[in-house]
């Protein structure tokens, strides 16, 4: 069986995007595993079925790399340009995500996706854990870019402390007033991806001191994108994450192919 997919990327972190309305994936880990494998299938950071529903506009299904599921940010931003390719939706959306409903915007080379809110984190190892609809661990740093995030990533992933489903870890760089730069390294991805949406609004989160409204500018390996929020007592609402988001190619997958 033959199935169409499309391939994105927002900021560089890249997604396989499928129009599953009429629930025709067959949804397995194996299957998944394959087609995100760079060497041997499409190659992604995780697969993304966009389905039906009777309350929103369409459902978001993200799944990493190892079959697992979690709520993505820059695979929502994909989804919602995805949707509004296939006529879902006109400049805005609400759809169903992991986490429960949220809300996006289309606007001139930028999607906008609403997370949902968050509360504060709690010092864990040398850093701040925090769940922005996966969990995050952020540590804030200097030269970020000379870190071996591979050893260091990988170690923190799977650490006592987050067990058993272990974390994501991002490591912050302040570079001005609210302004920062990250590198993530993503669990169910196993490595450093280019940039992780909600990766990206934890660190943002943890990067401000004060309570009050922020507009965080986010510079990962993949490009830039921006985190505005309120910062209240207890933690944080109305949080919105914008960036860049594109089809790069579509294509076709034979399901038989794996035997």
């Amino acid at each position: 069986m033959k199935i169409q997919f499309h391939k994105y990327q927002a900021t560089g972190n890249d997604f396989i995007l499928i129009n599953n309305r009429e629930g025709i994936f067959p949804v397995n880990p194996k299957l998944i595993n394959t087609m995100c494998d760079r060497r041997f299938g499409i190659g992604s950071d995780g697969l993304i079925l966009i389905g039906k529903s009777n309350e929103v506009d369409f459902t978001m299904t993200f799944y990493n790399p190892d079959g697992t599921q979690s709520f993505c940010g820059n695979g929502s931003r994909a989804a919602i340009h995805f949707a509004y390719t296939l006529k879902l939706i006109g400049d805005s959306a609400r759809f169903k995500a992991y986490d429960g409903v949220h809300e996006g915007f289309i606007m001139p080379e930028m999607v906008k996706v609403s997370m949902r809110d968050v509360q504060n984190g709690r010092m864990i190892l040398n850093g701040i854990f925090i769940d922005t609809g996966s969990p995050h661990y952020v540590e804030v740093t200097e030269n970020v870019e000379l870190l071996n995030l591979m050893t260091q990533g990988k170690e923190i992933r799977n650490d006592q402390k987050f067990h058993p489903k272990g974390t994501n870890v991002n490591f912050i760089e302040k570079t001005g007033k609210e302004q920062i730069k990250v590198r993530t390294y993503e669990r169910g991805v196993e490595n450093e991806t280019y940039s992780c949406g909600t990766g990206v609004t934890a660190s943002a989160l943890v990067s401000v001191k004060e309570d009050g409204s922020h507009h965080v500018s986010v510079t990962t390996k993949g490009g830039g994108l921006t985190v505005s929020f309120e910062k209240g007592s207890s933690g944080f609402s109305n949080i919105w994450l914008e960036g860049p988001a594109e089809r790069v190619y579509k294509g076709e997958y034979n399901i038989q192919s794996l035997g």
